[in-house]
């Protein structure tokens, strides 16, 4: 029976690469020198640290164009609010991996409104889908694709 998996992953390493270019693009701009303005990775946070907002959203912009090129999409970031203390700021943004509980259940809502005969079931941080027909779940991977979910899906493991 066809299966595939619906998940929700973001590459950690290309996440660092966007990383160390935004640092080094950084370093290298003459409206940051001497401001100690970096961007710190953590295991699933990035934090901005800057001396203001302004420039803060100038990192912010950097960071997401350097992402783009490496290929990430920029709705895996969940951005924070920007604390401002004496004559420091920071922003901390998470980057989502995985599929929580309350979007697997709106993926297998929007699966079973579609009336077509597969089965969709969570399965950790993934949702499997199984059907009896290759074309039924290529028309579930194309409806996913055009729905508006606020998290990156990709479609691993298809399997006939």
């Amino acid at each position: 029976m066809p299966s595939f998996d619906i998940v929700s992953e973001v590459d950690t390493h290309e996440v660092t690469n966007a990383v160390d270019q935004t640092n080094r693009e950084i370093g290298n701009r003459f409206d940051f020198k001497g401001t100690g303005a970096t961007v710190e990775q953590g295991d699933t946070t990035l934090t901005l640290k800057s001396e203001n907002e302004f420039q803060i959203k100038q990192m912010l912009d950097i960071l997401y164009k350097k992402m783009a090129k490496r290929g990430i999409d920029i709705a895996a970031l969940a951005e924070g609010e920007i604390e401002s203390s004496g004559n420091r700021a920071s922003l901390a943004i998470t980057v989502r991996q995985g599929i929580d509980q309350d979007t697997a259940r709106k993926i297998i809502k929007l699966i079973k409104e579609t009336r077509l005969k597969v089965q969709a079931s969570i399965q950790g941080e993934k949702v499997r889908v199984n059907g009896k027909k290759r074309d039924d779940l290529q028309e579930i991977i194309a409806m996913l694709r055009d729905a508006s979910i606020d998290l990156p899906l990709q479609h691993i493991n298809f399997r006939d």
